[in-house]
């Protein structure tokens, strides 16, 4: 039987954002250990990573109308457990090939997710009639927060990735079933249609100067969740539990910072807003890059989780604010070259990684922030026409 105690519409969104991340959370503080059982340099390491991000492009792109037969609730309970269960399967992977592969069922489980709780974010917030965008991404920032702290404490404890990543299946089951057995999927929204965006969409030049804003903070964001680890490891020898805690000092920093986003953006402007938090993340990544000592980099993770927080979100607005095409045309074209950039990241990262250094996997943000100060005007409003 379910549980008897209902939660609040945005309760359950929020609950599903959080177990969702905790689930897909968890790789990232063992990724130094996966490298080292399967014996390869960064590089290598780089392109099993790839697995991911083309699996979620995948899903993105195709999988639309076939979750919408399958339900909401449903893509929920039984998405957000796979995902554990598939990178349990991963981690044991005794080759970068195998670990793509392995990897590919985990990026499409995750696309799925990532559709599901994003329409479900919006509906609640137009039925609820108030923002609630961000705080669902620092529900998602806490969720990957707890799974880096719990990663950490895991491998303090010597206990293995496959062993780790076991245990947070049942974990992932427990998540749902108590949070979200009694989830009922939010109302359409009355200007919901059904015009869909092509599955593959060319993008204007208004929607590539939207990617060149949030281009560096998706960079950034997937070094920090990719590599922030092996960098504690390469650079200060850092034992398993501070190299776990890299990856937390992120993303307690990006759910803060999510939680009162919303309120900065009305006070001030998105251009304003985004500008301050991508020299924010200007700064965090030239500390990162220049580091001389553990403490010093937690810092310039922390920062560039403030500075990473909402630059896609904003951008995401924008694109869908535009009136030269349909909304949603824009959107999947910004989405489209966003995952992209997800699955370039790997492997261009390990690329600079094993040839320049772990820290210039930090190096190769700066000039993409820049380029993202430099393009962050076309959040205006007078660049939506």
């Amino acid at each position: 039987m379910r549980p008897s105690y209902p939660f609040s519409p945005s309760h359950q969104v929020f609950a599903a954002f959080a177990i969702y991340a905790f689930a897909m959370g968890n790789i990232f503080p063992r990724i130094g250990d996966v490298q080292l059982a399967m014996g390869v340099d960064k590089a290598a390491l780089g392109l099993g990573l790839i697995g991911t991000p083309l699996g979620t492009l995948t899903s993105i792109t195709l999988a639309a109308p076939m979750l919408e037969r399958i339900g909401h609730r449903m893509v929920l309970m039984g998405g957000i457990p796979l995902i554990a269960l598939f990178l349990a399967i991963a981690v044991h992977a005794p080759s970068p090939l195998v670990l793509f592969v392995l990897l590919y069922p985990v990026g499409f489980v995750i696309g799925c997710v990532e559709i599901i709780v994003n329409v479900e974010a919006d509906r609640t917030e137009n039925t609820l009639g108030y923002r609630i965008m961000n705080r669902c991404h620092a529900f998602w920032s806490m969720g990957f927060f707890s799974a880096g702290f719990f990663g950490a404490w895991m491998a303090s404890l010597g206990f293995s990735p496959q062993l780790h990543l076991g245990l947070v299946f049942p974990l992932s089951i427990v998540g749902v079933w108590v949070a979200l057995a009694n989830f009922v999927p939010a109302t359409k929204r009355i200007d919901e249609t059904v015009e869909t965006a092509p599955r593959f969409t060319l993008p204007s030049l208004a929607i590539i100067l939207l990617f060149g804003v949030s281009a560096s903070a998706m960079l950034l964001e997937g070094a920090s969740m990719d590599w922030s680890a092996i960098y504690m490891r390469d650079s200060f020898a850092a034992g398993p539990f501070l190299a776990g805690i890299a990856v937390a000092a992120f993303a307690i920093s990006q759910a803060s910072s999510r939680f009162f986003a919303d309120t900065f953006v009305e006070k001030y402007s998105p251009v304003t807003f985004a500008r301050c938090l991508l020299l924010i993340a200007l700064f965090g990544s030239l500390i990162t890059y220049f580091s001389i000592s553990p403490i010093m980099s937690l810092f310039g993770f922390a920062l560039m989780g403030v500075g990473t927080s909402a630059i896609f979100p904003l951008a995401i607005s924008a694109a869908a604010q535009r009136t030269d095409r349909p909304a949603a045309i824009n959107v999947a074209a910004l989405v489209q070259l966003a995952f992209t950039m997800f699955l370039l990241g790997p492997p261009l990262l390990g690329f600079v990684a094993e040839h320049w250094g772990i820290r210039s996997a930090y190096g190769v943000g700066i000039p993409l922030v820049i380029l993202s100060l430099l393009t962050s005007g076309s959040l205006g409003k007078h660049a939506l026409k």
